[in-house]
């Protein structure tokens, strides 16, 4: 499928006094219209990086050092500061992870979904707020002219939430990032919010990237997973596939470490270690201290790269895990 954003050899570091921290390193990502690609991993391994690279939105230290992101066949990086603003929340859009800080406190809820309209729109105040409107009762808000009038405090997390959705899909753009969008919720409310960008993606056609490090929610959401690790892509594959026959011990690691109802009692798997400091990456693979399918060619050689280990499942590992299908079949 053609893809509609392309993430080719990002590279992303924040400078420090002394340090440089390279949050992102040599990522490659495909995006095509209407699928959901979940990036997956640890707090600190380069998700929200990736995203906010897509948007030029890094903040301060940060910057794209190396690579190209690619919307719609238009490299994006080149683009002046004006040109990047206009695609921007009009094309590409983004779903913050605390929907409570993510909306202005002093502004009222309709000033700031109008603002996003009026800034991309040439339209009267009228059919600004009659959009505005729309875009709360398609998420299914109560009452949304009295939302329209409240602030940010007087509402719930999961109205808020609904909010920012509103505000990030009022103008129907093709690709709406998405970073932890329920991780502040409770469960009831969770549910509620990945039905909304479900439909999204099913009405609109929209392309998502969801960010998550919950693997509940990447299981009943994604087509495509691309698990991260101190910045890099370590497997990537098709969701179902991923999550049955994980191939690198990290990610097989992540999914032995979910509690299973099914298991009551079972104590839960850790992984043991930590991530690496993205300031003193060494020269093999990061994982290397905490993989317990390290080989002799893991700490000779450098982090090895991302290769196809069946059609379409790739891995970055020399000694991937293996298990067969009819096994990976039971197993689900």
């Amino acid at each position: 499928m053609d893809s509609i954003l392309r993430v080719e050899a990002l590279r992303v570091s924040y400078y420090e006094q002394e340090r440089t921290v390279r949050a992102v390193d040599g990522v490659d990502l495909a995006l095509a219209q209407g699928q959901t690609l979940a990036l997956v991993g640890e707090s600190g391994c380069g998700k929200t990086s990736v995203a906010l690279a897509v948007l030029d939105l890094l903040p301060h230290p940060g910057r794209v050092v190396a690579g190209r992101i690619t919307f719609a066949g238009r490299e994006l990086r080149p683009l002046a500061r004006e040109q990047m603003r206009r695609i921007r929340g009009r094309e590409i859009s983004m779903i913050f992870q605390d929907p409570v800080s993510g909306l202005n406190p002093v502004l009222g809820i309709g000033s700031q979904v109008e603002e996003i309209i009026r800034s991309h729109l040439d339209v009267s105040k009228r059919q600004s707020r009659q959009m505005a409107l729309e875009a709360l009762r398609q998420q299914r808000l109560p009452e949304p002219e009295g939302v329209m009038a409240s602030y940010p405090f007087q509402l719930s997390g999961g109205m808020c939430q609904r909010v920012m959705i509103a505000i990030a899909t009022v103008l129907r753009p093709r690709v709406i990032i998405a970073d932890e969008p329920t991780s502040a919720l409770d469960v009831t409310i969770q549910a509620a919010i990945l039905d909304e960008l479900r439909e999204l993606k099913e009405r609109q056609g929209v392309a998502i990237i969801l960010i998550s490090h919950d693997l509940g929610v990447v299981a009943r959401m994604a087509d495509d997973v691309a698990v991260m690790y101190a910045g890099r892509i370590v497997e990537r594959g098709a969701a179902g596939e991923v999550f049955s026959r994980p191939r690198h011990p990290y990610t097989a690691a992540l999914m032995a470490a979910r509690p299973r109802v099914d298991e009551a009692g079972r104590p839960l798997q850790v992984i043991p270690g930590s991530a690496p400091d993205l300031a003193e990456l060494p020269g093999e693979c990061a994982f290397l201290p905490r993989c317990h399918k390290a080989v002799s060619r893991c700490r000779v050689e450098p982090w090895p790269p991302l290769r196809e280990i069946e059609d379409g499942h790739l891995a970055a590992c020399f000694n991937p895990v293996f298990q067969p299908k009819a096994e990976a079949e039971v197993a689900r």
